[in-house]
Order: C-alpha cells, then sequence, then structure tokens
C-alpha cells in the first residue's frame, strides 16, 4: 500500500485524501495538510514511485487510482480526494472508475485530457546532480541553477532529495519510461456525479477554455474556480488562497452529497 502522511484530527467532517503531482511527495503538502485538518482528519500519500512508496514499473492512471483505492478502503470510505496536476487526474480516474469511494472532488491545475509537454528535461536535471558532492539541499539546488532549472523548481525538487543517502527519492527510470502515460488521459466510461471543483491558476495554461465541454461531460456537478496571479503550483504559490477555496467548496451545501 501506499506510505501515507496521517494528519489525524477529532472533526467529525469526512476525511480529505490529497494526491500530489509528479516529482512531489505527500510532504510538499505538509502545512496545507496540517491547516485542513482542523476540521477534518487528512490523509496525505506518497504515490507510487515517489517518496517512501513501492517502487513499480508501471505508472498508468489504473495502477495508480488503484493504489488511491486501496487507501481509501483501508481508512474507510468515502472520502473527498484533492489531486494536483499527476494526483489530479489520477484523482479524476478514480472518480470514474470507482464513484463509490470519493464524496466530493478537487482537481488543482489540471484536465481530463492527454497533454504534450514533456518532462524529460527536468528527469535529466535531476540524474545530473552530483550527489557526491551534495552534503546539503543547497548544493543540489545549486547545480540544478546551473542545469536551468528555476528556482521555484529547485526547491520542489530537492524536498524530494534524501541527503544523508545521496538519492532521489523517486523512481525516475520508472517515471522516464513511463512518461507517455503519465501526460495522457485514460479512456474511462461512465461520469462522476458528485461535486467537483476546478481550481486553476490564473496563469497557468494547463487548463483552457477548450477543455471545459469535456470537463463538465465528465463531470456533470463542476464548479470552475481560479486563484489570479498564480502558474502550475497554486497551492504552493498563494497557499493560503488555496486552503481558503478548498475549505469552501467542501463545506458547501450540495443537494447530492
Amino acid at each position: 500500500m501506499l506510505n501515507y502522511i496521517d494528519h489525524a484530527s477529532d472533526a467529525p467532517a469526512i476525511p480529505l485524501l490529497i494526491a500530489h503531482g509528479l516529482f512531489g511527495s505527500g510532504r510538499n503538502w505538509g502545512v496545507i495538510a496540517k491547516r485542513l485538518s482542523d476540521q477534518r482528519r487528512v490523509i496525505a500519500v506518497d504515490m507510487r514511485n515517489h517518496g517512501q512508496s513501492p517502487r513499480a514499473k508501471t505508472n498508468s492512471y489504473t495502477d495508480m487510482s488503484g493504489d488511491l483505492a486501496e487507501v481509501i478502503n483501508h481508512i474507510g470510505a468515502p472520502m473527498d480526494v484533492l489531486g494536483h496536476s499527476m494526483g489530479g487526474k489520477t484523482a479524476m480516474t478514480l472518480a470514474l472508475t470507482d464513484p463509490g469511494l470519493v464524496r466530493r472532488l478537487v482537481v488543482a491545475d489540471i484536465a481530463p485530457v492527454s497533454y504534450k509537454h514533456s518532462q524529460a528535461a527536468f528527469i535529466a536535471a535531476m540524474r545530473g546532480v552530483d550527489l557526491n558532492t551534495v552534503t546539503r539541499r543547497s548544493d543540489a539546488a545549486a547545480q540544478l541553477a546551473a542545469l536551468g532549472v528555476e528556482p521555484a523548481l529547485q526547491s520542489f525538487f530537492t524536498q524530494s532529495l534524501d541527503v544523508a543517502e545521496k538519492r532521489w527519492l523517486l523512481n525516475l527510470d520508472a517515471l522516464e519510461a513511463n512518461m507517455a502515460d503519465i501526460l495522457s488521459f485514460p479512456e474511462v466510461q461512465g461520469t462522476f456525479e458528485g461535486p467537483t471543483l476546478f481550481l486553476t491558476g490564473g496563469n497557468s495554461e494547463y487548463v483552457t477554455a477548450e477543455y471545459r465541454p469535456r470537463m463538465k461531460e465528465l463531470f456533470p456537478q463542476s464548479h470552475f474556480a481560479k486563484i489570479p496571479d498564480t502558474g502550475h503550483w497554486l497551492h504552493a504559490e498563494k497557499p493560503r488562497d488555496f486552503e481558503a477555496a478548498v475549505r469552501t467548496f467542501l463545506t458547501m451545501e450540495f443537494g447530492t452529497d
């Protein structure tokens, strides 16, 4: 089963599961998860081939949604589910294929479509870091900078670096081999009838108007919101605004819950 961080809570609200994006981990969501745990139990998972979770040869959305289903069934269904980027696609796949496990869905800056951009350059940059010379994360960040990685991503990537063991907490080989699957979205049947929030960055190009018909087709109870002056990593750029939007949506009154 996936490794997860359990932000326990005595509050009676339905628990929330958080699925991070590519190259991330449950630790990345620590501050937001802890703050949200004042109203509900929050579970932040490490996705397969990330963090402390098991390594696997495959990284398809069918596999990853199955991983989330296993965690939810272990803790108790249904749960609210929040996913960012790759985690958002996984959460959508779960909601479409096993809707009984999901009450409400929050999808952060991703759409149920295939993308053409590549993440291969970031994998190459991480492989380019000479880990034998790294004694602290700032050493790795400096090497990533020299390889052309922007400051925000230097900090993000080095959160997945085990400095003491001099290794990445990412299965870079498997992620590279499965990049086509990660950039795609599976052909799934049916719809998710529960309330769904598509929360996007105001400056991001990941979710455009042309995708909205497909989003509404698969998720008839779709709601749309943007956080101004943020890009793809909207939760890291404006965490308080992101937290407020999630809180509002999870506590709104809907007739179908």
